[in-house]
């Protein structure tokens, strides 16, 4: 495995267990969701969600805005969002 692969498993699994001191904002959890998804499965596909259904409208929006984005680009993006963070 990468070493970037290795890393972003960490971050990927530090942002889903974190507890107590890190509280992202809901635009900063949509921007990790846009990144993990461009990394993990490649662009955006499927149509854009009704306008009645908020949350996964927001998520594929997000998505889209990192469209064309490389998966190795897209890792180091998480990674470097997260340290930012810490």
């Amino acid at each position: 495995m990468s070493d970037l692969k290795s890393q972003f498993e960490e971050a990927v699994n530090y942002i889903q267990n974190a507890e107590g001191d890190f509280q992202p904002s809901n635009e900063m959890k949509l921007e990790f969701y846009a990144l993990y998804k461009q990394a993990t499965a490649g662009d955006v596909s499927g149509k854009r969600p009704g306008m009645m259904d908020f949350v996964n409208r927001a998520k594929y929006d997000a998505w889209e805005k990192v469209k064309g984005t490389s998966s190795e680009q897209a890792m180091q993006q998480y990674i470097d969002k997260l340290e930012a963070l810490k």
